[in-house]
């Protein structure tokens, strides 16, 4: 593999920056929740959030297929660590944070996602061979899990604290020497800032040979972005996969910041401690699949892992509906880690061996940007007084079920066209 040390760079400065910034993005939902008994107020800002990302998702992707991409990484870690940082300081001269405050780091880490993980993907795409995408996607989804097991540990133990030097993570109980107090958010909010000065320093280091030689278009900003609207009219057969293999990614993400904390607070009744472990267990999960995934599914295709992955997931979110059970939630949150991570690694080798790397990041911008409509109707859908009513918020999972379900039904209507296409690409 060419451009090993740049590669090695880039998993680096990944893994130091999502060390932070899952705990912060852990610890924010939970804060609403918990902490300042507010999770409507969080909600409706998620939802503002939500669809200003529609119209950054979109530019987002122009400017990945525009410009340098270690350069993008550069500017966007820049700009996130001085908003954040400014934020975090002013934590220290005020008795209790505002909670615009902490909702604009949250809005700022969101957008940092729109455009640090298309543009992640495609820079690897651009300097790696492409006999190895499979292997890179892996290596991606073990790294960043990894790292995210050890922000739900700490997310945990800042969170909560010690009692009696003692904590639970993930139903086990761990001795400390000493006692730890809860870590205030703004402190939180100072260890992530402090990260992405760090990745700026790596990322200045990285030396890399561009292996993709695809011409990069350099018109107006409308006229790139219609471009990439184009590419996916022209292959609707693309366009149906990738939007019905996101479903599950757009279900994650309202589960995690709008779900998760309330089902452990209302239906489980259990503390912050056992809402980071399930950042643990999902990790686990995810790392799960990054190891085995593409070796399991090889002897089939690619299709075909994401169908069953789906369907094992819709099951999990069918049994979290019904049973009130600490094991079954965390079985249940590994079975999401994987099957997640298994189908992003599945679908984002599709899509690197089937779409330009000078049109991917468009066209992961329209996937995104039909995700992000999607989130919106489930945030819509769950900030309803009826989710937040007693432990109703557990039917909420039901409806990720069904929705997950329905999005496998394109799949198999298109599979063999689908599977055709890997074929003429082996052509």
């Amino acid at each position: 593999m060419k451009n090993k040390k740049a590669i090695s760079l880039l998993f680096l400065s990944n893994i130091i920056s999502g060390f932070a910034q899952g705990i912060s993005m852990i610890a924010i939902p939970w804060y609403f929740v918990e902490v300042v008994g507010r999770p409507e107020v969080f909600a409706t800002a998620y939802i503002f959030i939500t669809f200003a990302t529609l119209f950054w998702g979109l530019y987002a992707g122009t400017i990945i297929d525009r410009y340098s991409r270690k350069r993008i990484f550069i500017l966007i870690n820049i700009a996130c660590g001085l908003i954040i940082g400014s934020v975090a300081f002013s934590g220290f001269f005020t008795t209790s944070m505002n909670d615009l405050l902490v909702i604009l780091v949250f809005a700022t880490t969101i957008f940092n996602y729109n455009v640090h993980y298309p543009n992640l993907y495609a820079f690897g795409q651009e300097i790696t061979e492409k006999s190895n995408y499979g292997k890179l996607n892996s290596y991606i989804e073990i790294q960043g899990q990894s790292t995210s097991i050890l922000a739900g540990a700490f997310a945990a133990l800042l969170l909560t604290g010690t009692t009696n030097k003692s904590m639970n993570l993930g139903g086990f109980t761990l001795t400390f020497p000493f006692e730890i107090q809860p870590w205030e958010i703004h402190e939180i909010f100072l260890m992530d800032a402090i990260t992405y000065l760090i990745v700026i320093l790596i990322f200045m280091q990285i030396k890399y040979t561009r292996l993709v030689k695809d011409k990069i278009e350099v018109g107006t900003l409308f006229s790139r972005l219609k471009s990439g609207i184009s590419y996916l009219k022209k292959n609707p057969l693309i366009f149906r996969f990738g939007f019905a293999s996101y479903m599950l990614f757009a279900f994650l993400l309202v589960e995690i910041h709008i779900l998760l904390p309330l089902y452990v607070h209302d239906f489980l009744q259990e503390r912050g401690d056992i809402y980071a472990s399930a950042e643990v267990y999902y990790s686990l999960g995810a790392i799960l699949a990054g190891l085995f995934v593409i070796s399991i599914f090889k002897k089939f295709n690619s299709i075909f892992g994401i169908i069953c992955l789906m369907f094992v997931v819709a099951i999990a979110f069918a049994g979290m509906s019904f049973y009130k059970s600490l094991l079954y939630f965390f079985i249940a949150n590994l079975i999401l880690g994987l099957t997640n991570a298994g189908v992003r690694v599945l679908r984002t080798t599709y899509l690197f061996n089937h779409v330009p790397n000078n049109v991917i990041g468009r066209a992961g911008s329209v996937f995104n940007s039909l995700n992000i409509m999607v989130r919106m109707c489930l945030i819509g859908l769950f900030a309803l007084p009826f989710f937040t009513t007693n432990d109703n918020v557990r039917y909420g999972y039901l409806v990720g079920a069904i929705m997950v379900l329905m999005a496998i039904i394109p799949l198999i209507l298109h599979y063999k066209s689908l599977i055709n296409l890997d074929k003429k690409q082996e052509d």
